[in-house]
């Protein structure tokens, strides 16, 4: 096994140099040997060596694609949940890492590797340390760049007897031993829309002839833009997005039908619903004021992430043993990016956090871009934090205090 490190430090956050070392080229394993969503077997397989190294006895659910396992506690009770994802992106790396990805078109490009890592060196420092108040279950799971692995995990059971959860995902923007806690909205709702326009297709040089879904189409588009601008209140961050404008088959050929799509955000359960209610109304008026027929479908996707104040409190006590006070930092900005952990807290009470990863000279490269890495050192503060809360969760369930 490779040496991270050459300095004299005996620990890196909180955890020895040979943990630390180990943790690190698990995280360098999993991101040579990428697997895309509902492809993850292979992820699991090295997950589960490595717990079978601890004597941590687990099983893989998902059609072998998660994995689970259950520390005991002191006591019989709820148990305190622990999640990391586990899957990977469809991106040709570019990263010229020495541990590049060796699946030709996937990467490793938001991280899972590193949550992945983080919770099995998190698994090392449970099996060290004080005996937990209460039981532990550690959750690897699948298709979270699908929005899809939470509710099968969840339909399987991984939330049976759970009475607290939590999570974290890397953030490129602070730097690794910065901790970011937030109570309230941290993630946004996901939902897409799909609008067809049905004109009437004609000759170019006689429109008077036709109906243009272009032209009825495009109104749509600027329409679309003013709901947020204008119904929403700029207190509640939202986004209405097309990224897909799809129309016409000639220069000389006035379309007959236009296909709209795009994305809706919002953290907030009512400015969701009103976004999506907003877009119908527009489409099929401006529709009707052209005489196109419009129809308008949208595909449900994960809800915001909300953290309820009791676990936010214990995150960030956790955080503040970690890394201390003064490296404990609340969201800068309004995070509009989905995240299917949303689907755990629509069960059981739980925090969502960021773990600080900005790579010195890689700054630049965001999550899902084909040179996107972070600081290893994050790993540390990552499994450290895992492990505390755990802790602190576990006695605060104890006590009754939740």
């Amino acid at each position: 096994m490779a040496k991270i490190m050459d300095d004299s430090s005996k620990t890196v956050f909180g955890l020895t140099r040979d943990l630390f070392d180990t943790v690190v080229n698990l995280r360098r394993d999993l991101h040579c040997h990428p697997e895309l969503s509902g492809d993850e077997t292979g992820t699991t397989e090295k997950i589960s060596n490595y717990l079978d190294t601890l004597g941590i006895s687990h099983h893989t659910m998902v059609e072998k694609t998660g994995v689970v396992a259950d520390l005991p506690g002191q006591k019989k009770g709820p148990f305190v949940a622990l999640r990391a994802d586990n899957d990977a992106l469809p991106i040709l790396e570019e990263t010229g890492l020495p541990f590049t990805s060796q699946n030709h078109g996937i990467m490793h490009a938001c991280g899972h590797d590193g949550h992945s890592s983080m919770l099995l060196g998190a698994a090392a420092l449970l099996t060290q340390g004080t005996p937990l108040p209460l039981p532990v279950r550690l959750i690897w799971q699948p298709a979270e760049e699908l929005g899809t692995g939470a509710k099968s995990m969840i339909d399987e059971g991984v939330l049976d007897d759970v009475g607290i959860i939590f999570g974290g995902h890397l953030d490129r923007r602070y730097p690794a031993g910065t901790l970011i806690v937030t109570e309230g909205p941290v993630n946004a709702s996901t939902d897409t829309f799909h609008v067809r326009i049905q004109g009437q297709q004609g000759h170019g040089a006689r429109p008077h002839e036709a109906c243009d879904a272009i032209v009825v189409a495009s109104l749509m588009v600027t329409a679309l833009q003013t709901i947020v601008s204008r119904e929403v209140d700029p207190a509640h961050p939202s986004v209405v997005s097309i990224g897909r404008f799809d129309a016409g088959t000639a220069p000389n050929v006035i379309a007959g039908s236009a296909i709209l799509e795009g994305t809706i955000r919002a953290q907030d359960k009512s400015v969701r619903t009103h976004l999506q209610s907003s877009i119908e109304r527009m489409a099929k008026a401006i529709g009707q004021l052209h005489g196109a027929q419009v129809s308008v479908e949208f595909k449900f996707g994960t809800p915001s992430l909300v953290n309820a104040p009791e676990p936010t409190a214990l995150a960030k006590s956790a955080a503040i043993d970690v890394v201390g006070a003064d490296h404990v930092e609340p969201l800068h900005t309004a995070n509009m990016g989905g995240e299917d952990f949303a689907y755990y807290l629509e069960k059981v009470p739980g925090c969502y956090i960021r773990f600080g990863g900005q790579a010195p000279g890689r700054e630049g490269f965001p999550a899902h871009s084909s040179r996107f890495d972070f600081d290893e050192r994050a790993l540390a503060v990552g499994a450290a934090w895992f492990a505390r809360v755990a802790y602190f969760a576990g006695k605060a369930l104890f006590r009754g205090s939740l």
